[in-house]
């Protein structure tokens, strides 16, 4: 496995050591990049990071107004820092620090450290539930009593065996983004609670470029990942909506999926070898093949295992070599079902594109909301002049129903030409119309900012989040409904007394099914615990989509948010390998964050 002889290493980055000196503590993102309102009244996005950065969006917030029922008056109060002394007392174990302290790691727990680093990025994700608490100035009752920055693999091996020694309790971190409640410690968990800071391992350790492997430690970024690579011209192609932010070790810990995964792969088509460190050992393969039959696949542990087993320290991945053509794309449907048959045939013919993504009229019409000021911006030309009339009046698309399609092509220029003429004859066959490569890729680009706009909901009392779920072909439109249809009842149940959002994207797609994305948001004005009521809607989407055939997750994982549902996924024998699986591996429960079951 450290066969190198072909291989080259790339010289040492420099990144900022600790991530609350970029970002923000109790929201989304870098600190500088918000959705704000100006003040001449209208909304615009701030920062340099972004396409959308420094412009204004003179239809956000009409769209607000009357889509969220939001009054610019009607705002949530949201406190700018933590109280330390509101903070729980630590549980420290001198035995465990010391050993850490006689080995030259660094390590954390004052006060300082513990509001400023423990609290406010490394004993929480990013869901509703730990961002509505933070904005109140409240903790968690339960947060971690001290943080380890391992250096290297033999750092994490002697931290783990250190852990048993002194039965200290050990939460894996990499970029924190996760949405399941992963990292949030069990209330009731008496023994020290250590979490491990694996941002500290982020170089790309050795590139071989015969065989186009790289072996990367298991905290790197995955923008500096891909910043790193293309350097030697390479790339990984893994785009999860979060890379700018999430981790490598991460994304095999969630079984990820990225936004071009037509091409490159998901996260387990792209891993070639992992090392795990279990209170047992390291498990690993001896080899690194691309394939070989020696019984089950210990990879299949490790991946998805969500911090319940061991710390990933090093992930082999697949590379390639830049693509030389990247052209984007789109196409208009006249409703959201003719796009779906559309996808459909595409996955089939084998002639999907590096991301194909359809958007329901929800979606579609919450483009037009973030129009920029400027000429050319998103969705901007449907609407513009004789193409609206071309749209509406000669093909009769019907704006309350019609949705897009954003379409990114990568490859060498002759396949990337194939492929642009096969999915565009394909999308006429169902009714759909090409709308030009400037609104493709203002559309994709938008995903990078879209989760920043949860936090001016929160400013306004509105509630939101997304969950994903995967889902056969023929039940993609049924679900899509029924669940739209289920949200809506479910509000009414909990007291919501303005317009809900509800809304859904199909984003990854394959042979036998595709990757749903909903997103779910209201305004909770007049509900006494809008946290609770947003959690039931959820709850009710999500029982209507195991009801409709679809899965607990295509990949974000499970944490403990999903994990009531893991007796409808999976039967009870293999619930039953899975807790015998973390009982060989971890029998005193070390890497106790009671995620999956």
């Amino acid at each position: 496995a450290e066969n190198t002889s072909s291989s080259i290493k790339p010289g040492t980055r420099s990144i900022p050591r600790r991530r609350e000196e970029l970002l923000k503590w109790s929201g989304w993102g870098y600190k500088d990049s918000l959705f704000k309102l100006n003040e001449k009244g209208s909304i615009c996005f701030t920062g340099s990071r972004y396409k959308l950065s420094g412009m204004i969006l003179p239809e956000l917030r009409p769209w607000m107004e009357s889509t969220m029922g939001i009054h610019i008056e009607q705002k949530s109060k949201a406190v700018s820092e933590i109280d330390p002394s509101k903070l729980p007392k630590p549980i420290l174990n001198e035995g465990f620090m010391q050993e850490m302290h006689q080995t030259g790691r660094e390590l954390s727990s004052d006060p300082m450290d513990r509001q400023m680093i423990f609290l406010l990025f490394r004993s929480h994700g990013h869901t509703l539930e730990e961002l509505f608490l933070l904005r109140k100035g409240q903790s968690n009752a339960r947060i971690p009593d001290v943080i380890v920055f391992p250096r290297n693999h033999n750092d994490v091996v002697k931290l783990v065996a250190s852990a048993v020694r002194h039965n200290v309790c050990l939460i894996p971190i990499g970029g924190g983004t996760t949405v399941t409640l992963s990292l949030s410690c069990p209330e009731n968990e008496a023994r020290c609670i250590a979490t491990i800071d694996m941002t500290q391992m982020n170089q790309i350790l050795w590139v071989d470029e015969k065989n186009l492997l790289a072996r990367i430690e298991a905290g790197i970024i995955g923008q500096d990942l891909e910043r790193d690579l293309a350097a030697m011209g390479l790339c990984t192609g893994h785009e999860p909506d979060s890379m700018e932010f999430s981790s490598l070790g991460g994304w095999v810990a969630t079984r990820a999926s990225g936004m071009k995964k037509n091409v490159y792969g998901n996260i387990e088509d792209l891993l070639v070898h992992v090392k795990m460190v279990t209170p047992r050992g390291v498990l690993e393969k001896n080899c690194m093949v691309p394939r070989m039959s020696a019984g089950p696949d210990l990879h299949q542990f490790i991946i998805g295992s969500e911090g319940t087993l061991g710390i990933i320290t090093e992930v082999t991945l697949k590379v390639r070599p830049l693509p030389k053509c990247q052209r984007y794309g789109s196409v208009i449907f006249p409703d959201f079902k003719h796009g779906i048959d559309c996808l459909r045939e595409v996955a089939l013919n084998r002639c999907a594109p590096a991301s194909i993504r359809l958007m329901d009229n929800e979606q579609f019409r919450f483009g037009q909301a973030l129009k920029p000021q400027v000429a050319g911006g998103i969705f901007s030309s449907f609407f513009n002049g004789m193409k609206k009339f071309y749209v509406t009046k000669l093909k009769g698309y019907d704006p309350s129903h019609m949705c897009v399609a954003t379409l990114l092509f990568e490859g060498d220029t002759v396949s990337v030409a194939q492929q642009e003429k096969l999915v565009y004859e394909i999308a006429a066959k169902h009714g759909g119309m090409a709308a030009g490569e400037e609104n493709g890729q203002q559309g994709y680009m938008l995903t990078y900012v879209i989760a920043y706009l949860r936090d001016i909901g929160l400013d306004y009392e509105v509630v939101s989040e997304s969950f994903e779920t995967s889902v056969p072909w023929d039940r993609v439109d049924d679900l899509c409904r029924n669940v739209k249809d289920r949200i809506h009842h479910e509000c009414q149940i909990q007291g919501v007394k303005y317009p809900v959002l509800g809304t859904c994207r199909v984003t990854q797609t394959y042979d036998a099914g595709a990757c749903v994305y909903f997103y779910l948001a209201f305004k909770y004005r007049g509900i006494r615990e809008p946290v609770d009521a947003y959690l039931a809607v959820e709850n009710a989407a999500r029982d209507e989509i195991l009801s409709n055939g679809g899965s607990i997750s295509h990949h974000h994982g499970v944490g403990k948010l999903r994990k009531q549902y893991m007796s409808r996924t999976v039967t009870p024998a293999g619930i039953g390998v899975v807790k015998s699986v973390k009982e060989y591996l971890d029998p005193r429960n070390i890497f106790g964050s009671r995620n999956l079951v």
